[in-house]
């Protein structure tokens, strides 16, 4: 299954940055790609996603990804790495948990992709700033 949640994600690479969007080629974030892979792997979303703001969830503190990452998906501990693994990132120490990408490399020079404000769906180094910040590592469901 990872090779080809791997191969859906590099399908988005290119794909512009545009919040709360999650249309291939036209836009979308770091949700909105996963929501994506998903919706290619699956056929549909496991919940709608209600519309929200650049600081969601920041001001009640509330780690909504983190809660949704344990009701759809598997959860494993954070030193696990395998190719096609959901991680979840907080971006600054006392913040909540709010950035996604997936993992794309294991090994000496491990990569994910994401979609990164500014940037659109990349694929970069998972370098050790990157590391540091993973809070959350997810497997996506096997389909019955």
């Amino acid at each position: 299954m990872s090779g080809s949640v791997i191969e859906i994600a590099r399908s988005w690479i290119g794909t512009p940055y545009v919040h709360q969007a999650s249309v291939k080629g036209a836009g979308c974030d770091c949700l909105g790609l996963l929501r994506g892979v998903w919706r290619e792997t699956f056929g549909s979303e496991p919940e709608d996603v209600p519309a929200y703001s650049m600081d969601w969830s920041e001001p009640q503190g509330d780690e909504c990804l983190m809660r949704a990452g344990h009701r759809h998906m598997v959860v494993k501990t954070l030193g696990e790495c395998v190719v096609g693994d959901v991680l979840l990132f907080r971006m600054r120490t006392g913040s909540v948990a709010k950035h996604l990408g997936i993992q794309s490399k294991v090994g000496d020079n491990p990569q994910f992709i994401h979609a990164y404000s500014g940037h659109g769906v990349i694929e970069s180094r998972l370098s050790l700033p990157w590391r540091r910040r993973i809070v959350g590592r997810f497997v996506l469901p096997i389909q019955e």
